[in-house]
């Protein structure tokens, strides 16, 4: 038997949560963006490359977490189709 906050969770807070975590990644995908381009700016070659490569960093996991997200609503999106039908 489920419990009574599996089925809270599951029923209205799941996709807020989806969409949170999907706006919070792109966010942070902007972020790494900024930082990039900020990058370019210094003139001490150690600044430029520990902020090149941590924005770089920042932006892959960021997109790899924005592709993860948008992946599983659309599974979701295509399994309550299935079950409706």
């Amino acid at each position: 038997m489920e419990s009574k906050f599996k089925i809270i969770y599951y029923r209205y807070l799941w996709w807020p949560w989806q969409l949170f975590l999907a706006a919070a990644a792109i966010f942070f995908t902007g972020f790494g963006f900024l930082l990039l381009f900020q990058a370019y700016e210094y003139n001490d070659p150690f600044l430029f490359i520990m902020i090149f490569f941590s924005s770089n960093l920042i932006i892959l996991i960021s997109l790899v977490m924005v592709i993860f997200f948008i992946y599983r609503m659309i599974n979701v999106l295509k399994g309550t189709k299935k079950n409706k039908e």
